[in-house]
């Protein structure tokens, strides 16, 4: 599993991806064991950080879900969730919050 993460981490930075973040989940009750987060340097960016992932990790990877919008992408590898979003989105939704707070009640 740390290979999977080290190559998606390693996809996004090389691509130019800001403030990334991994968030282990398996102990926390969530749907999936890894999120990551990273912040894109606009619309055109997170799309292009998108097609990067597509082939940066095709066809180990078995992408589920894509779920896409111009601000934020999520994208559904079954137990590791990625998320890209510009650097507005990711401040107004504040992920690394409640990510970091699952399971502390």
């Amino acid at each position: 599993m740390k290979d999977r993460i080290q190559k998606i981490v390693d996809v996004l930075d090389k691509n130019k991806a800001e403030a990334i973040e991994v968030f282990d989940l398996q102990d926390k009750n969530y749907i999936v064991d890894y999120a990551i987060i990273a912040s894109s340097l606009g619309q055109k960016h997170t799309t292009a950080l998108l097609n990067h992932l597509k082939n940066g990790l095709k066809p180990q990877e078995h992408f589920n879900n894509v779920d896409e919008s111009g601000d934020w992408i999520v994208v559904d590898l079954g137990d590791v969730l990625v998320h890209i979003m510009t650097p507005e989105y990711r401040v107004k939704y504040d992920m690394e919050t409640f990510l970091s707070e699952l399971g502390s009640y």
